[in-house]
């Protein structure tokens, strides 16, 4: 092989690295957005109630547990919040989350779970938009009711900045996150995005806009919460 010839393999490889990349990241948004309209469409899913007062959702499809090695558990996914800084507007761009360690819930080893966690005030929005926060120590965390139990729903609601709420093997409902690492994944959000940019920058500046892969993430919270309602 020429050496003209290992330059353009090189350069070659150069640019299919990033274009890969960005694939993987808008795949997953993909699949966040699956997961969304699937788990509002289950019965006895996740009050309207709970949804109408939530300020950003959390969506972490196919969460790993890997009971056979350290006892840990990794999750990518994204977090999308209802525009501006009041948190009155539509559901926007997603920032990439990353959900690490402890412990996830009662878990069948090696299944993959799905996640959805909704933030409740801003302070938890701001929290997780800024740094690693930690469920259940750093910021108060619930497992979300499900159905249409509304009294249940306030109550819990008052208590928690974070509710959540998984799938795994067909079976829906309030998950346990204590323990459990909640921060951006700032480098998802390059690949993603094409540029550096900060989860504060996406969500509260409105710095992007949403990638095509997000539209039926956002055309689903748009349409079932489109407006939300005071805590």
């Amino acid at each position: 092989m020429s050496l003209r010839h290992a330059w353009m393999i090189l350069l070659m490889a150069s640019l299919a690295l990033p274009a890969m990349a960005q694939k993987k990241e808008n795949d997953r948004v993909r699949n966040a957005g699956v997961v969304m309209d699937e788990i509002l469409n289950v019965p006895d899913n996740i009050p309207q109630e709970l949804l109408d007062k939530a300020e950003c959702v959390v969506v972490m499809p196919s969460v790993i547990k890997f009971a056979f090695v350290v006892g840990g558990d990794y999750g990518r996914g994204l977090m999308t919040c209802r525009g501006g800084r009041d948190f009155q507007g539509a559901w926007g761009a997603p920032t990439m989350m990353a959900l690490e360690g402890g412990s996830f819930g009662a878990q069948i080893g090696g299944q993959a779970t799905d996640y959805v966690l909704l933030v409740m005030n801003p302070r938890g929005a701001d929290s997780i938009l800024t740094s690693k926060v930690k469920l259940g120590v750093g910021m108060s965390a619930a497992a979300g009711p499900v159905g249409r139990d509304a009294g249940a729903a306030t109550d819990v609601a008052m208590r928690a900045e974070v509710l959540s709420y998984s799938r795994s093997r067909g079976l829906f409902g309030g998950a346990y996150l204590e323990g459990s690492t909640l921060r951006p994944d700032n480098s998802a959000n390059e690949k993603l995005y094409g540029k550096a940019i900060s989860a504060k920058e996406i969500v509260l500046e409105g710095a992007v806009r949403a990638p095509e892969s997000a539209q039926a993430l956002l055309d689903v919270l748009n349409r079932r919460s489109p407006k939300r309602l005071p805590s």
